[in-house]
């Protein structure tokens, strides 16, 4: 799966949990950057893109993502 495949699918995973269709991510994403992406939120939002990519993180994978960035090469990582 190539990196801008990974950002279609997780556009899709960013606007089903947070109920936004016009939410497009980037490497530099933050939570700061989406109004309702809070502690509870976030924990929703990875599993969700657990369950979309078939993957699953570690608590230290999750509390190290920085940044949709991070997050992609963790995926591209563990898919191999």
């Amino acid at each position: 799966m190539s990196r801008d495949e990974v950002y279609e699918v997780l556009d899709e995973v960013f606007q089903d949990v947070f109920d936004d269709d016009s939410i497009m991510v980037h490497d530099d994403t933050t939570a700061d950057d989406i109004e309702d992406w809070d502690s509870l939120e976030h924990i929703n939002l990875i599993v969700a893109v657990e369950k979309a990519f078939k993957i699953k993180f570690s608590l230290g994978e999750t509390t190290g993502m920085k940044n949709v960035g991070e997050m992609v090469d963790t995926i591209l990582k563990k898919l191999g």
